[in-house]
């Protein structure tokens, strides 16, 4: 029998309001107090360091970044730094991996293959890069594997999961030029309306998510509305 998966498709939501979401409800997991949760959003223009980001992995500074309107903060999500912003599909799963999935590569594998299977509903063929976790895109024999067009940075405690991916669906890509995209400074990034020469439907793209996500994970995926979710007060949460 396949467990239980709530899925709320949300709006535009700011970086620390999510993050903030996502420990609720981490929390209300590890209690048993909720069952696993998908949520689906967009973030306005935010840069991101993981913990694993490194001093040169930022291209300008945070003045500069303000006047562009692109926030900075530091998460405690795993990798290096990355952008999100609006037309990019961000998947944020509250997963229980306990007691079917209680690997971490292998969570991390599931991920960027939910990713692959997106991009190959719209007939684009992808894989993997070894030690640059995420989803790519092929290109010729000669660089099979040059062009990134989704990006993991996870984070698991006591086996539940929070922070996820980010895949561009309609991102505006010059904006990863202010950074290292994931400390890769050798291989580009791309979105999927790049690759088709145009807007990508985002809510069908969301739809794709959602069914591979269910698929690969085993998840029986109903949708619930945002007023299901906890409410967060950003003035009242305690900020990293």
């Amino acid at each position: 029998m396949r467990r239980a998966l709530r899925v709320a498709r949300l709006g535009r939501v700011p970086y620390q309001e999510a993050w903030a979401l996502q420990k609720a409800l981490v929390a209300l997991r590890k209690a048993g107090e909720v069952e696993d949760t998908l949520l689906l959003l967009e973030h306005p223009p935010v840069i991101t360091l993981g913990r694993n980001a490194g001093a040169g992995s930022l291209l300008w500074g945070e003045e500069e970044l303000r006047v562009r309107g692109v926030e900075l903060v530091t998460s405690d999500r795993g990798g290096d730094a990355t952008y999100h912003g609006p037309g990019q599909l961000v998947a944020y799963p509250i997963l229980d991996l306990q007691p079917d999935m209680p690997d971490i590569p292998r969570f991390v594998r599931t991920l960027e293959q939910v990713m692959l299977d997106v991009l190959s509903s719209y007939g684009l063929e992808g894989g993997r890069v070894h030690d640059a976790p995420g989803a790519w895109l092929f290109a010729d024999e000669s660089h099979p594997l040059d062009r990134k067009l989704g990006a993991v940075g996870a984070r698991v405690s006591r086996w539940v999961t929070h922070h996820g991916v980010a895949l561009n669906i309609n991102t505006h890509l010059p904006h990863f030029q202010l950074i290292i995209p994931c400390g890769i400074s050798d291989k580009g990034v791309s979105s999927v309306a790049q690759e088709l020469g145009g807007p990508v439907d985002f809510e069908e793209a969301r739809g794709h998510f959602i069914d591979a996500f269910a698929r690969r994970f085993s998840r029986e995926a109903t949708e619930i509305s945002a007023t299901e979710l906890p409410q967060i007060t950003l003035e009242t949460e305690e900020r990293p």
